[in-house]
């Protein structure tokens, strides 16, 4: 879990570079649009899609645009078909890599994936290889100062949280991708604000690269997230803050 945190801390920070691209707009809106097309344009009644707006109101996107995304998802306005994707591959020194993607041309997307990986000296697997790897679960990031730890945990206990992890600025609470709602609903019941909500996947064990491995590692991890097909990656490097620090300041 130490090694995911540490770089969720990282990729927050890096969030604002990626909103100023508009890159992350467009990921936002892909999900909407799948999100609404798989369960409907009701988000009282889709649990994806309420995470997916609220993802987006939280980074700024405009009303009119998250609407038009959930219609052209419901089929109310014409727009592009997406089909979810997953890839399985390994990066620098046997770290485990797992991207999910939204494509609309799956041939132009393996392709890209093979390149990615084998240019940052990793490799393409095929399906299964390192899911086995990974646990889904929910993740809710929360700043240190809207809450403290006893009264956040007896929130999110009762809930069905599974544990909660300290980190230099927030608590971070995992949860099985079963009780993920009804723990989110505790705190917004409560009036507890809360940085990101997602549904994660958290490696089983970590492996531990530095030096070059390192920057091999995060220059993959940063080209898969900048690939426009690509949605989230997931991975089980173990890096040092300091070591994350060099590629990103």
């Amino acid at each position: 879990m130490s090694g995911h945190s540490k770089w969720s801390t990282i990729k927050r920070k890096k969030a604002k570079t990626d909103l100023e691209r508009g890159r992350i707009f467009t990921k936002l809106m892909k999900e909407i649009t799948v999100a609404a097309r798989l369960g409907g344009g009701d988000e009282a009644g889709n649990p994806r899609l309420r995470s997916a707006v609220q993802a987006a109101k939280a980074a700024g996107m405009p009303n009119a645009n998250i609407q038009r995304a959930i219609k052209r998802g419901t089929g109310e306005l014409p727009g592009v078909s997406y089909e979810e994707v997953v890839f399985e591959g390994y990066g620098p020194g046997g770290v485990a890599v797992m991207v999910e993607g939204m494509t609309d041309n799956r041939n132009r997307t393996v392709a890209e994936m093979r390149h990615i990986f084998e240019k940052n000296n990793g490799s393409l697997g095929e399906n299964g290889s390192v899911a086995w790897m990974f646990h889904q679960k929910g993740l809710i990031s929360i700043n240190k100062d809207n809450i403290d730890e006893e009264e956040l945990m007896g929130i999110v206990a009762d809930a069905g949280a599974e544990d909660i992890q300290v980190e230099e600025d927030s608590f971070e609470v995992l949860t099985s991708v079963q009780d993920f709602e009804n723990v989110k609903k505790a705190l917004q019941e409560n009036g507890i604000t809360y940085a990101q909500a997602e549904l994660t996947r958290i490696p089983q064990t970590t492996v531990r690269v530095e030096g070059k491995l390192a920057q091999q590692t995060l220059r993959l991890m940063d080209e898969l997230e900048d690939c426009e097909d690509v949605q989230r990656v997931f991975a089980n490097f173990d890096i040092d803050v300091a070591e994350m620090e060099k590629r990103y300041g």
